[in-house]
């Protein structure tokens, strides 16, 4: 048992490393579009080239983890994100950037699927909503350490030298993960996983209408708080509020806060009442309610916008229950598969809402510029932000065609 712990532990840093690379644009912003000369629309393309690469290896880091097992192909995968962040740290120019951007975002296309694999190796299903509960908590500690203590960590060395620092870090991470992780407690199960058809898990993903509800729910839920915490929610709170940059990442970094302390808790409370859906019906409600107010609402005290940023983020989290629904409409031995197609939509949606935010940001820009940056109006950032909630809502309807589980694993039927 203290193996399965101590694997789970290292695949859950991986996790919290790929969420902090993932939200540090976010307090890079200024920098970024002050060295390369970028516009809304840049910016939100730049951070968006990690989710197209994230979105394209999502399907692929299933297959092949199903395949192939979590040990080596992780291995690689956090190697191929320490390249990718230390191309970055030397970037030149903004197609450089974007590059080194998109590989971070190959080898991070991994992390998810490798944990959520491991876990359901090593632990028994009637754990299995709280583990991936724990799992999410170190995940968004990570998103935590990628706003407020990385902006810090910027601003006494300079983005460069902090993104080289992290590139060495991933190396680290990759040789004790190789030494250490083994893919299953018997082997003999292992290797029976290489026997099971690329395409074959592949069909039975794809032609259950299930993934596809519980995708779209996923990737509609989660949309926001990778824009809003992961990329535009400190220029906001800078521009549009007129916090101070230290305010606007802590507020940003209290949506991570509430996440990590939500996600278990929703996951053991799931698994106490033996249902889903009404934990993530209500907690997407109360996410929604919280959210609303903090983008529209310009009188708020600071206290109260960090209150509601920790309950949107606390209550969201419950989305997570999503990839144990999906874990229990199929067998184990597609696990990756499945994994890998939900998450394949969490991607999408950052694709797409990153650029698409810069996008109406620029339309709404009134030519205003502070050192070199351009600066959005409060009506620009509503606007654009407006897509967040639209997301919300119809994630709760798409909640209805979702089949309840009753945190029951299915059988491997029609597998060879």
């Amino acid at each position: 048992m203290l193996r399965a712990w101590i694997i789970w532990f290292l695949s859950t840093l991986f996790m919290f490393y790929k969420y902090a690379i993932e939200v540090s644009p976010s307090v890079m912003s200024t920098d970024l579009m002050r060295e390369f000369s970028l516009t809304g629309t840049e910016m939100g393309n730049f951070a968006a080239t990690y989710f197209y690469a994230y979105l394209l290896f999502q399907i692929p880091a299933g297959l092949l983890i199903d395949r192939w097992g979590p040990r080596w192909v992780t291995t690689t995968a956090i190697l191929v994100c320490a390249f990718g962040i230390y191309l970055f740290s030397m970037a030149g120019t903004f197609y450089m950037a974007c590059v080194g951007r998109f590989l971070t975002g190959v080898g991070a296309a991994f992390a998810a699927v490798n944990c959520i694999k491991l876990i359901a190796s090593w632990f028994s299903t009637q754990r299995y909503a709280f583990m991936m509960g724990l799992m999410m908590t170190l995940a968004m500690l990570g998103a935590v350490g990628g706003q407020a203590p990385l902006a810090a960590f910027i601003s006494s060395i300079g983005w460069r030298p902090a993104m080289e620092i992290l590139a060495f870090i991933a190396v680290i991470l990759a040789i004790i993960f190789v030494l250490i992780v083994r893919d299953r407690p018997d082997q003999k199960q292992s290797t029976s996983l290489r026997k099971i058809s690329l395409f074959v898990s592949l069909k039975k993903v794809l032609s259950d209408r299930q993934s596809w509800y519980l995708s779209l729910y996923s990737g509609l839920a989660f949309a926001p708080v990778s824009t809003f915490g992961g990329l535009w929610g400190v220029l906001f709170f800078t521009q549009a509020r007129g916090f101070s940059h230290h305010t606007a990442a802590t507020a940003s970094s209290l949506i991570f806060l509430g996440f990590a302390l939500g996600a278990p808790l929703f996951g053991w409370l799931s698994d106490k009442i033996g249902k889903r859906r009404p934990p993530m019906f209500w907690g997407t409600l109360t996410g929604t309610l919280a959210l609303i107010p903090v983008l529209y609402l310009p009188e708020l005290p600071v206290s109260l916008v960090f209150i509601l940023l920790f309950l949107f983020g606390f209550a969201i989290s419950s989305f997570l229950l999503c990839f144990s629904m999906i874990k229990e409409n199929f067998a184990l031995i597609i696990a990756g598969t499945s994994f890998g197609f939900m998450n394949a939509y969490d991607a999408l949606f950052g694709a797409v809402s990153d650029p698409l935010t810069g996008k109406l940001l620029d339309l709404w820009w009134t030519g205003e510029k502070v050192g070199g940056t351009r600066l959005f109006s409060s009506t620009a950032f509503h606007v654009s932000l407006s897509i967040l909630i639209v997301y919300l809502l119809l994630s709760l309807l798409l909640l209805k065609p979702i089949r309840e589980t009753q945190c029951k694993q299915a059988e491997p039927v029609g597998l060879p």
